[in-house]
């Protein structure tokens, strides 16, 4: 085989499979679409106010455990973690 044919067959090779790659794009894109055709529901009334947060139980063992692997992450010891709130999100 020549180094030209080579080549040849290679650049093509490349070139014909980009453009399976683009033709597959526009289909499944053309899918996408075709699919989402269902309108969005709206939420009519305003969001309720959050109910009475509860506390959360074993609040020392979570920080402690918190402070073990924020240490162990760090490479620090534990005595340097000094963790200041809490938040629930």
């Amino acid at each position: 085989m020549s180094n030209w044919f080579v080549v040849l067959m290679g650049i093509g090779t490349v070139f014909f499979g980009l453009i399976c790659i683009i033709v597959l794009s526009y289909v499944m894109s053309a899918i996408c679409r075709s699919g989402s055709k269902q309108p969005v529901a709206v939420a009519a009334a305003p969001a309720a106010a959050p109910a009475k947060a509860e506390g959360i139980p074993n609040r020392q063992a979570m920080i402690a455990a918190i402070s073990a692997a924020i240490a162990e992450d760090l490479g620090t010891d534990l005595a340097g973690i000094r963790i200041l709130s809490v938040k629930k999100l």
